[in-house]
């Protein structure tokens, strides 16, 4: 089987199942001949269990203007602020403290981020979220 000649990437972070023709999805996708109903309902349908959260999304463009797309896991700082319920971090994360995490919330959000992450074990990745969460202006409960 003959590979497909790649022609780009496109990253893109949407709100899950909420994809639409509208910018920044439409005019990304349409610079390069995708059918941008067929990306969206694609999106939605497997993102539908995350539901407006953030997800960043990898878009493979071939020269035959198919494509394929990977779902990433959302940010470290959304998946924080959904667990801690937060609606932003702190302005200035150095002298402001806006929430205390505990280790073991880390573990639940690295769980989730742990193949997007460079990280050998689940401490590691933990240890990754509480450094986000901190540049956020939590503080971590050890």
């Amino acid at each position: 089987m003959a590979t497909k000649e790649i022609e780009t990437l496109i990253k893109l972070q949407i709100p899950a199942g909420q994809a639409n023709p509208a910018p920044p999805v439409g005019p990304v996708l349409g610079q390069h001949g995708l059918n941008i109903m067929d990306f969206c309902n694609a999106f939605n349908e497997k993102t539908k269990e995350l539901q407006g959260t953030l997800t960043p999304v990898v878009i493979t463009v071939y020269k035959d203007r198919s494509f394929t797309f990977e779902i990433k896991s959302p940010p470290a700082s959304t998946l924080i602020m959904k667990e801690l319920k937060l609606k932003k971090g702190s302005q200035e994360p150095n002298k402001d403290k806006v929430a205390t995490i505990t280790i073991a919330q880390c573990k639940k959000i690295a769980e989730m981020k742990i193949k997007d992450l460079n990280a050998h074990n689940l401490d590691q990745a933990a240890e990754m979220i509480a450094g986000t969460a901190v540049s956020m202006g939590i503080e971590v409960e050890r």
